[in-house]
Parts: structure tokens; C-alpha cells; sequence
């Protein structure tokens, strides 16, 4: 921590002796948030990025253990942001940021608790009609310009898209059209097994999009519509074995994955939606991953994989300044796969460890909240209500699920989360 803090106030120092070249300029929030859960729930980081309500886990008296309630107060989320302007390079200005919290990096000893991490580090050359953008920033599929903006911290997860990728991507704009082209690679938010499966397949996640926005200031009003595209391939294993033996292997996964978004804005009315069909979305925080579809040599144990497949959708309503009102919904289905699921992959405690949400049928949500502004101060009362459909057992304990991974039976477990959100802005 005191070598990073050092660094930035060298850094800083080194603007102010050239402001003619330079520029940083810091910004931020200091964020508390306290909420209360009715269950206990799937979450990362100390409860705080809440994904959805745990299943039922019985005793032996067949009591839900999980059917308790649990709160925490935490102000890890706070955010130190620097903007950096520097001379012109190649006819373009050039820009760049560097981010970071104290949300850390979750792990089994919590070492890293309060550790201040990478959240964002590019920089960015732009001309009249291009952008070119390097390092690390939202994924494609995260709208910068049409994003949910709920108190939480989950920003909407499992039903928005949430990653941050280490990227090439290039802007160009056409009149009110915007083209996008981008090539990732994985690093905080990776797909099961790691960033070195991604890195292995030996091709970046590829994905196009296209923009119409259209703006009037003097009305307060605007139009914002568009769709994007991304493929995917990962190489899960570099080798086989057989007793003793072993053998490389070269099987992929690869999948293809769309979006559709629409955002209004009104004088007195902000609107929202995003649509999302995916294969193998583990890596965006969503329900989705792959799993073994067939063994295609027994005497290798060389086999050949096949993507879980989801569909979310997202809608916000936003109204109000001092005194912003706002609902938020959701909805995310398991849609199973396009191949017979021959084996869920390295299952521990029942979970399958390369899909998220293999035994959930589809989930929903809804939030409401109402958030008072006062300058740079802001405080916020927020619920989510979510329920995710859990599938059941049949009598030899298996769920009931169909041979392509959909659920065919399911049960309800809901959670009620209140969060109190008090933010200052800098």
C-alpha cells in the first residue's frame, strides 16, 4: 500500500512540474453500504456482491440451514480515480485512467482483505472520428452508456454483463453511428478453470457492435439503440491421462454470444433495457460455462465439450434529481445445451465447477429504491427481492434435469435484501 500511494504522489508531482504537458486529475467516492439478508445467499466478497439466495441445505431433521438471516456493514466499494490527459501523439489526443478500490481479492484466508486493486488502467488515442483504446477496461458487453445503475454492487449480476478485460478496441464513428471492434483476454473475471484456458486457445475473445445515439441538450432528450456480437473458444485441458499415460489434447469450446439494447431519456424519465443470449457466459458474472458432452476416445480419455447456454434480460426505470425514485427487473434462464451433457465436469459439493448455476431453472428480480442528493452527498434506500428456481430430486437424489442440462422441475428459495447506501463524492 505505501509503495502505491508513494507512486502516485510522485506521479502527481511530476504533473505539476509539467502542466503544460500533463495533466491528473483525481476523483472518487467514499462508499458505505448496510444491508440485511433474509437467507443466506450466493454472494462474492463478504456478502457484499450478492449473486442470488443459497439453495436449501437440509439437516437431518430436513431444517434449512440456509434459512437464516445475516446482515454486514462495509465500506470496501469506496474508489480513488485518476484521469490523466497527456501531449498529442500521432495527430490524436491522447487520454488515460487508472482505478482502483479496496474491494481486494477474494480467497480462503481473506489475506487480501481491504487490498486495493486494479479496477481500470488504459490509455486512449482519439481522433475526430476514431478511438483506439489499450488496457484494461469494461468488457464490450458491459454499455458504459446503458448500464444499470443500482445501489448494489452487483450492477445488476447475474442479469447485466459484468466484466473488466484487458483489450484492444477501436471506436469509429459515422454521423450518429458508432462501429466497435474489440479482442480481450481474461483476468479478474475469468472463465472456470482460469484466464490460462482462454490464453491457451491461443485467440482473444473477438466482438463487434454497432451504435445509434442521437442527443438533444436544449431538450433533454436522446435516443440510444444498438446490438453486439462475441465469440468465444477455450481450450479447458492441455493433456489427457489414462492410468499412467499421458497424451496431449487439443479439444476447444467455443461460443457465440448477442446483445440488444435500448436506452430513452425523457426531461422527467430515464428508460432502460438489455438483452443477452449466451453460450458459456461464466466469465460475466452470469449463469452459464460448458461442460463434457461425450468421451471421443476412451483409450486417451480425450473428450469433446459443449457450452451452457443462458438468456437475461434487464429493464430500469428512472425518475427524479434531488430525489431519484427508481425500479429495476431482471430475468435469467438456464436454456441447458444444444448437446447431451455426458459428464458436469470436477462437481465439488454438488456444484459443477465449470457451469454457474447448473442446478437453477431461471431467476428474477426486483428493485426498487429511492435515493436522496444533496450536492456531493448522497443517501440511498434500496431493496432486491431475488428468487432463483432451485431444480428438485428425484427418488435417487439426481436432479431432474433432461440429458441437455435444462431443468425439468424446479423449486422457488427467495432473499430479501435492505441495503442502506451512503456515498460522498469527490
Amino acid at each position: 500500500m505505501k509503495i502505491i500511494l508513494t507512486a502516485i504522489l510522485i506521479l502527481g508531482m511530476q504533473f505539476c512540474l509539467y502542466p503544460q504537458d500533463f495533466g491528473l486529475k483525481f476523483s472518487g467516492f467514499v462508499k458505505n453500504d448496510f444491508f440485511y439478508d433474509s437467507r443466506q445467499t450466493v454472494t462474492i466478497r463478504e456478502g457484499h456482491f450478492l449473486l442470488f439466495p443459497a439453495a436449501k441445505n437440509p439437516d437431518s431433521e430436513n431444517n434449512d440451514i440456509n434459512a437464516r438471516s445475516g446482515f454486514n456493514f462495509l465500506s470496501i466499494q469506496t474508489r480513488l480515480t485518476g484521469n490523466i490527459t497527456a501531449p498529442d501523439a500521432l495527430g490524436a489526443k491522447v487520454t488515460g485512467m487508472i482505478e482502483a478500490d479496496f474491494f481486494g481479492n477474494e480467497n480462503a484466508s481473506f489475506i487480501d482483505v481491504n487490498g486495493f486493486r486494479l479496477r481500470h488502467a488504459f490509455a486512449k488515442l482519439s481522433w475526430t472520428n476514431t478511438e483506439l483504446l489499450f488496457g484494461q477496461f469494461w468488457h464490450p458487453f458491459f454499455i458504459t452508456s446503458n448500464y444499470s445503475e443500482v445501489l448494489s454492487f452487483n450492477t445488476g449480476v447475474p442479469f447485466q454483463p459484468f466484466s473488466r478485460n484487458p483489450q484492444l478496441r477501436i471506436v469509429h464513428k459515422l454521423g450518429n453511428i458508432s462501429l466497435t471492434g474489440a479482442l480481450c483476454s481474461q483476468r479478474d473475471f475469468t472463465s472456470p478453470g482460469g484466464s490460462v484456458i482462454l490464453r491457451n486457445s491461443s485467440i482473444p475473445e473477438m466482438n463487434g457492435q454497432i451504435h445509434y445515439e442521437a442527443k438533444n441538450i436544449e431538450n433533454q432528450t436522446g435516443l440510444l439503440v444498438g446490438a453486439g456480437v462475441g465469440f468465444k473458444m477455450l481450450q479447458p485441458l492441455m493433456s489427457t491421462q489414462k492410468g499412467s499415460a499421458k497424451y496431449v489434447t487439443d479439444e476447444k469450446v467455443s461460443g457465440v454470444s448477442g446483445t440488444g439494447f435500448l436506452k430513452i431519456t425523457l426531461p422527467f424519465l430515464t428508460y432502460k433495457i438489455q438483452g443477452v443470449y449466451g453460450q458459456n457466459l461464466f466469465d460475466l458474472t452470469m449463469l452459464g460455462g460448458y461442460a463434457v458432452s461425450g468421451i471421443t476416445d476412451t483409450s486417451r480419455n480425450t473428450v469433446e465439450y459443449s457450452t451452457l447456454n443462458n438468456l437475461a434480460v434487464w429493464t430500469e426505470i428512472i425518475t427524479g434529481t434531488d430525489i431519484q425514485a427508481a425500479l429495476w427487473a431482471g430475468y435469467s434462464e438456464n436454456l441447458g445445451s444444444s448437446d447431451q451433457i455426458a459428464v458436469y465436469s470436477n462437481q465439488v459439493g454438488g456444484t459443477d465447477a465449470t457451469i454457474r448455476g447448473s442446478d437453477i431453472e431461471y431467476l428474477f428480480r426486483v428493485s426498487p429504491r429511492v435515493v436522496f442528493v444533496s450536492g456531493k452527498y448522497s443517501i440511498g434506500l434500496e431493496t432486491e427481492y431475488t428468487t432463483a428456481a432451485y431444480a428438485t430430486k428425484d427418488i435417487s437424489g439426481k436432479l431432474n434435469r433432461d440429458t441437455n442440462g435444462k431443468i425439468t422441475d424446479s423449486e422457488r428459495i427467495s432473499n430479501l435484501r435492505v441495503l442502506l447506501s451512503v456515498i460522498l463524492k469527490f
